[in-house]
């Protein structure tokens, strides 16, 4: 998932509890071998719908997405932050995400690809790094603190996601070389534990002419459960102890019902993009290597698109019924592990918490339960937000609080100290009295750096053109109404209605004459040139 809207479908009629029954039935589980520390021992396998690890012991991966890659910056997004990526790891593992799975397009990977949106002040050592160097970094770190990493192949270029693995662009043998390329990278590193072949096959066109994805169709154009084998095999071939990591599709046909011909064969129960196991019992997934093939379903909430059952007048009762037909069931019936790759919602409905309780009690607790990884660390997530709030520093504790009971802190190092993970972030707090006027004039240049969906990033220069030093300094913006702050750096940037404050940190508070500042930001919103720029009060 990356800020777009979710299929929806129909639900064929299931058997459904009493309404008003808030709590899901948890997953039950057969006896498993003594649970693992963390993540385990040496490269990770399957046992009927268990993940084992090289000792034979259960490990449960309780994890979350950190996005980026996949984007125009082709890395992680919030390097733009004032808080340093390790520490933003450190908060990862100290909350008790023990996996992470990292989104990449095949943009990143090739030659010459530059990753941007990244604050060289706070992350020095990524000052001129390529996608797959900051990645190694990561991962390094990552493996340092017990955690477990999953590549996913989240589009072929940054511009958007495909129904299918393949477009007019990037071939199927470019998505599998690519594969076979990160897989002989990080050959022997037992921090990379597998492949997310390719996020969310889903349904195109209008049936009975579908263009989209299909399970067990038979069409190799389109097929998504034959080109999962073909690309798990050349991995294999390459690398047989990693995990495959196989989600599902959004209808079985590949193709959006039609539902306007009064021809009910031509329509079908759908569901989430890449979240429609249902037919993988029927024409499972078979790989070369046994044990090694995990189901990876996504499954979200109203924020996303409001599916029919979300307004059922059982609901919640009804969703694990919903739930195991689409995917549970694999993991019920012992046919194959399940690892929910996203699941993720903003929490603004009430419907929505009690998606996610019911959720996670339905994955069942303890490390017998079913895998998962959150969408997302992020908070710029269009319709989720993120565990981390838009400082990328504080986090969303009610949604954090729901998940806690379910997760498996990693076992591994130490690192960096970590911010605190509530609160105000660790910043030197704004002058209470007027800060000095400048004694002369001020420049001021603006540069947009990167846009999305919602939000922009910028870098305001400020100049002083005066014949004395500023000290301490302040600068002033306007923005028009609409446009709020999101994160800030080098300096300490606050927002009052419409005027933003950026204010001189302890650490370099003096501005001296002919000198200039560069005060980097993100912002919610339609990107904006900042207004009315001030420096001590002076207008530049």
């Amino acid at each position: 998932m990356h800020r777009r809207t979710a299929l929806g479908g129909a639900l064929t009629a299931l058997a459904t509890a009493a309404a008003g029954v808030l709590v899901a039935a948890a997953v039950s589980t057969a006896p498993a071998a003594a649970a693992a520390g963390g993540t385990g021992t040496g490269y990770l396998h399957t046992s009927g719908n268990k993940i084992v690890d090289s000792t034979g012991a259960t490990v449960r991966l309780t994890g979350i997405n950190w996005f980026g890659m996949e984007t125009d910056n082709k890395t992680f997004h919030g390097l733009w932050s004032s808080n340093p990526w390790r520490s933003q790891l450190d908060t990862m593992a100290r909350l008790g995400y023990n996996t992470l799975r990292i989104p990449y397009s095949n943009d990143a990977l090739k030659a010459g690809a530059t990753a941007t949106g990244i604050n060289d002040f706070v992350n020095p050592d990524l000052i001129g790094l390529s996608p797959l160097q900051i990645l190694d970094k990561v991962i390094d770190y990552a493996g340092s603190k017990g955690m477990r990493v999953i590549l996913d192949r989240h589009r072929p270029t940054s511009a958007g996601q495909s129904p299918l693995w393949y477009t007019s662009t990037v071939s199927e043998a470019t998505w599998i070389n690519d594969w076979k390329m990160l897989a002989q990278r990080y050959a022997g590193n037992t921090t990379v534990i597998g492949a997310d072949l390719h996020n969310e096959p889903h349904a195109e066109g209008t049936n009975p002419a579908a263009t989209g994805a299909c399970w067990g169709c038979g069409d190799t154009a389109r097929d998504w459960r034959l080109a999962a084998e073909r690309a798990g095999n050349a991995i294999l071939g390459v690398q047989p102890n990693w995990l495959i990591f196989v989600e599902g599709v959004s209808c079985p046909s590949g193709g959006l019902s039609n539902v306007w011909d009064n021809d009910p064969s031509n329509d079908e129960d759908c569901g989430w993009w890449g979240g429609n196991l249902s037919k993988a019992g029927q024409f499972p997934v078979r790989l070369n290597v046994a044990n090694r093939l995990v189901y990876s379903p996504h499954e979200y909430a109203t924020s996303v698109y409001r599916q029919a059952w979300f307004d059922d007048p059982t609901y919640p009762a009804n969703m694990p019924a919903i739930w195991d037909k689409y995917w549970g069931y694999l993991y019920k019936q012992n046919i194959a592990p399940i690892m929910m790759g996203e699941f993720g919602t903003t929490l603004q409905d009430p419907k929505d918490k009690i998606w996610l309780q019911n959720l996670m009690a339905y994955t069942g607790t303890g490390v017998n339960g079913m895998s998962f990884t959150y969408w997302s660390w992020n908070p710029n997530s269009g319709d989720t937000g993120g565990i981390a709030n838009d400082d990328w520093t504080t986090i969303n504790q009610p949604k954090q609080d729901i998940l806690t009971p379910y997760l498996i802190p990693p076992t591994g190092g130490g690192g960096t100290t970590s911010p605190s993970p509530t609160g105000t972030p660790n910043t030197s707090p704004a002058p209470t009295t007027p800060p000095p006027p400048v004694t002369g004039g001020c420049t001021a240049t603006y540069k947009q750096i990167n846009s999305w969906s919602g939000g922009f990033q910028g870098e305001l220069t400020v100049k002083n053109t005066g014949t004395a030093a500023v000290n301490p300094w302040s600068a002033t913006w306007t923005w028009p109404s609409g446009v709020t702050l999101a994160s800030g750096w080098n300096a300490t940037v606050t927002q009052s209605g419409t005027t933003v404050t950026a204010a001189a940190p302890a650490w370099a508070s003096s501005l001296a004459a002919g000198a200039s500042v560069t005060v980097g930001f993100t912002a919610n919103g339609t990107a904006a040139t900042p207004g009315g720029v001030k420096l001590n009060g002076t207008a530049c």
